[in-house]
């Protein structure tokens, strides 16, 4: 008898089971096979398929046996006790999927979100352990980019370009307030045209990408694709500026440009195709050009500081790095502690008369006299971005400064399993009720309340994705009128009083972007010595520091210093600026390499 209720409780699992299999669309012979292995039975399919029509049928029968073999009062028990198993054997699933205690390892150090789980979520990588790994895992799990097929070029995400937005937003109030005007040009340029300007079009040439056949029909002329605009815009400058009346001209484009770089290719910080902005302006005057060409670099340091949280240096570019066919260069760079690499970070330039003369670019004075403009260019490109990320973020993820973050607060309300539903739905009214005061005060805003994550894993994405601020409200939180904030930059956590909340965040926000800067910052300044020798100047960069020297500041020596500082595990330096900030330079003091008098100082630094 026994015997015969065992196969009649094989078969009841197959005859439950085989619909279930065909409803997920996996095949039922493989998932059949497959589950029969796993329970240790070598029953063939056909027989499984007979099995289950004979169920329903052999059920009867063996239930009658088995009422005639026992009696009444414990017949009943067998089939009692058959039910409450199967429930004892879901219950515990359902406690398994409760997730109001999985929030506590999130509280910790990050390592084990850098080491990743089960369910894929945190790093892999550590950024102090695996800098290059680490970052490009990052940028692709906090849905930043895709890789695209063609090498060197990436997808922008939303999260992406929701932040190149910001600056957007940010950069171009600003140039307005200066008078500058949006425009567009076209993406092409004739080769006559490109080469109009020989110093310019030598340092793009290794990076010009070029169309060459239109469809199955080789092009007469080849055309490139922009790797900057001088010499598609000042052709139509020269027809537009006929008299000082037409001047200053501002203008600016916000566009993508194509440089077919080849090494290195590393999202947002060196890539093919990326998206900039790049301003072009013509005076009057000398003095009128310099003025904007400092006051636009004033402008990117806001970008970095105020915006990105991310210290910066300004300064001018050594003739050897300065821009093609500029008259001089200024530039705001960054520096990677992890790495020991500076970054350009935006460049202001002034291009004096040289392109006016080579466009013809003329204007009629007060006096009717013919005078050549003087002109700048200057531009800010997504590697803002890429700056930005590797200057903040963890082994967690991303972590955004409030001003940077498409969303500044994510609320996540936590109902337990049994809360009653009324109490559930009054938890999403205050979670409503929370957003709305908090846009009231222009907070970006998410509300989470998918239920089909748990906490935790909520937890996790938010933190990948580098939101500043992560609300919570539980049913304890309902009783008490609170919420609990948990800073992504520190971890730090407090608990707010519903009428506070729309008052405390704005200050909350504005006292992490402070704090990001300030221990950036304090990164940084700990990364450059002051050398005044060559072994010095060495000892600088293999400890993964900058070096600010004494320099007799001529362009064969600094390709010295470069040949001379390459070794077999890193390339050799160059200057990043000249800074404006800078120690005073002694009557007599020797340049550090070559022993001459030194004319000013120079920040050195391998970079990307």
């Amino acid at each position: 008898m026994l015997t015969r209720l065992c196969q009649l409780s094989c078969k009841r699992f197959f005859a439950a089971y085989l619909p279930i299999a065909a409803v997920t669309g996996l095949g039922s012979v493989a998932i059949n096979n497959f589950e029969l292995r796993r329970i240790g039975l070598t029953v063939a399919f056909s027989e499984v398929q007979k099995l289950k029509t004979m169920a329903s049928v052999e059920e009867t029968v063996i239930v009658a046996e088995a009422a005639e073999a026992a009696p009444a009062p414990e017949a009943a028990p067998v089939e009692a006790a058959a039910a409450p198993k199967e429930k004892k054997e879901r219950a515990p699933k359902e406690k398994k999927e409760k997730p109001k205690k999985e929030p506590k390892p999130e509280q910790g150090d990050g390592k084990k979100a850098a080491g990743g789980d089960a369910k894929g979520l945190g790093l892999k990588n550590g950024k102090k352990d695996n800098f290059g790994e680490w970052y490009s895992e990052l940028v692709v799990a906090s849905e930043l980019i895709s890789y695209y097929d063609v090498s060197g070029c990436y997808i922008l995400r939303p999260w992406a370009y929701a932040m190149w937005e910001v600056v957007q937003a940010w950069f171009d109030k600003r140039i307005k307030q200066l008078g500058v005007q949006n425009s567009y040009f076209p993406l092409f340029i004739t080769e006559d045209v490109l080469n109009t300007e020989k110093d310019h079009v030598e340092g793009f040439a290794p990076e010009v990408a070029w169309v060459t056949k239109c469809g199955n029909t080789t092009m007469e002329k080849p055309i490139a694709i922009r790797p900057t605009s001088e010499t598609v815009m000042y052709p139509y400058f020269a027809q537009w500026i006929r008299s000082h009346r037409d001047l200053p001209l501002r203008l600016n484009q916000w566009t993508n440009v194509v440089r077919w770089e080849f090494k290195y290719p590393t999202p947002f910080i060196r890539s093919r195709e990326f998206l900039w902005q790049e301003g072009h302006t013509a005076f009057a005057t000398q003095e009128e050009a310099e003025r904007e060409v400092l006051d636009i670099l004033e402008l990117y340091r806001g970008v970095y500081e105020d915006l990105l949280a991310v210290p910066v240096t300004k300064g001018k570019k050594s003739k050897k790095e300065q821009f093609a066919g500029a008259f001089y260069t200024t530039t705001v760079e960054a520096y990677i502690p992890e790495t020991g690499r500076g970054i350009q970070g935006a460049t202001s330039h002034c291009l004096g008369q040289n392109f006016s003369k080579m466009f013809n670019i003329q204007f009629e004075d007060d006096d009717r006299q013919k005078q050549y403009a003087w002109q700048n260019s200057w531009g800010l490109t997504t590697r803002s971005l890429g700056v930005m990320i590797m200057t903040h973020a963890d082994d967690k993820g991303l972590v955004l400064p409030p001003r940077m973050a498409p969303k500044q607060v994510v609320i996540i309300p936590i109902p337990k399993a049994n809360t009653a539903p009324e109490m559930v739905q009054a938890m999403m009214d205050k979670v409503a009720e929370l957003k709305e005061a908090l846009e009231k005060q222009d907070v970006r805003v998410v509300t989470d309340t998918r239920n089909n994550y748990t906490p935790g894993w909520k937890y996790n994405h938010w933190e990948l994705k580098g939101l500043p601020l992560r609300m919570e409200l539980g049913p304890k939180d309902m009783d008490n009128g609170v919420v609990v904030l948990a800073r992504r930059d520190t971890g730090a956590k407090e608990t707010v009083a519903w009428a506070d909340v729309a008052a405390r965040v704005p200050v909350l926000l504005e006292t992490i972007q402070a704090d990001m800067f300030a221990a950036a910052k304090a990164r940084t300044a700990t990364c450059t010595e002051v050398c005044h020798s060559f072994e010095e100047f060495m000892t600088a960069l293999n400890n993964k520091h900058m070096a600010l020297t004494p320099w007799a500041d001529e362009e064969a020596i600094e390709e010295e210093v470069k040949k001379k500082s390459t070794t077999p595990d890193a390339m050799g330096a160059k200057t990043l600026c000249l800074p404006f900030e800078a120690p005073e330079l002694p009557e007599g003091t020797k340049c550090f390499y070559s022993g001459k008098p030194a004319k000013n100082w120079a920040l050195w630094g391998r970079s990307y």
